[in-house]
C-alpha cells in the first residue's frame, strides 16, 4: 500500500531541527506504508541542497537497516554518489550499500572496484562500512574466494584504531580454510598497535583461532 507521503517537508532540515529523529520517524513511516514512490523520491533529492541531500541519505539508509528491499534496486545511484565532495552523503551512500549487499551481491560484487577506492580515500565512516560489504560477500560462498583477499589487503592497511574492530567483526566469516591467512596478517599487525587495549583485543582473536 503506498500513500501519498510528503517526503520533503518531513525532513528535519525542513523543520529546522537538528537531531535525526525526524528522519528516522520518516524511513519508519515509508517502511509501514511500503511506499516505493517515496523510496525513488528520495533518492531523486540526493541531487538537492546540502542539508536535503543529508537528510535524504539518512531515511534511505535508515530503511535499507529496517526493510532492504524497498532501497535495494538503487545500487547503481548509490555508487554513483561514492564520489560526492559533500563527506555526509558519501558514507551515507556506503552505509545504505552495506544494508543492502545482502539483497543485491552481485551487483554490489560488480561495482567492488568503485567500493574499494572511495573506501581508500573516504573518511573513518567510508571505510568501516566499505569493510562491513567485504565481510559479508566473504560469508557468501559465490563470492567468498575472491573477496576475501581484500578483506586481508584492507586489514593489512587499515588504521591502527580500526583494526580490532575489523577483526572482530571478520571473525564469523573465518573458517578452515581461510583461518591460516587471517591469523598471518593480524599477526603482521601486532606491531603497530601501540595502545595496548587495541593490542589486546587483536591478540584475543588471534587466540580464538590458534
Amino acid at each position: 500500500m503506498e500513500n501519498n507521503i510528503d517526503i520533503i517537508a518531513k525532513l528535519a532540515s525542513s523543520l529546522n531541527r537538528r537531531d535525526e529523529v525526524p528522519n528516522q520517524e520518516l524511513a519508519k513511516e515509508i517502511v509501514v506504508a511500503q511506499d516505493k514512490k517515496a523510496v525513488k523520491e528520495l533518492v531523486d533529492n540526493l541531487f538537492n541542497t546540502k542539508a536535503i541531500q543529508n537528510d535524504c541519505i539518512k531515511v534511505l539508509y535508515e530503511i535499507g537497516d529496517q526493510d532492504p528491499k524497498l532501497i535495494a534496486n538503487y545500487v547503481d545511484e548509490f555508487v554513483s554518489h561514492l564520489i560526492s565532495k559533500n563527506n555526509r552523503l558519501q558514507w551515507g551512500a556506503m552505509t545504505a550499500l552495506g544494508t543492502i549487499t545482502n539483497e543485491k551481491p552481485k551487483e554490489i560484487y560488480n561495482h567492488l572496484p568503485a567500493i574499494l577506492e572511495a573506501s581508500d580515500k573516504g573518511s573513518v565512516i567510508t571505510k568501516d562500512h566499505g569493510v562491513n560489504i567485504l565481510i559479508k560477500l566473504c560469508a557468501l560462498n559465490n563470492y567468498a574466494e575472491n573477496t576475501f583477499p581484500l578483506l586481508l589487503e584492507q586489514l593489512l592497511k587499515s588504521a591502527p584504531n580500526q583494526l580490532p574492530m575489523y577483526a572482530e567483526r571478520a571473525m564469523p566469516i573465518i573458517n578452515d580454510k581461510n583461518k591460516a591467512l587471517f591469523l598471518k596478517t593480524l599477526t603482521s599487525r601486532l606491531n603497530d598497535l601501540e595502545k595496548e587495549s587495541k593490542r589486546k583485543r587483536v591478540e584475543k582473536v588471534i587466540k580464538k583461532y590458534q
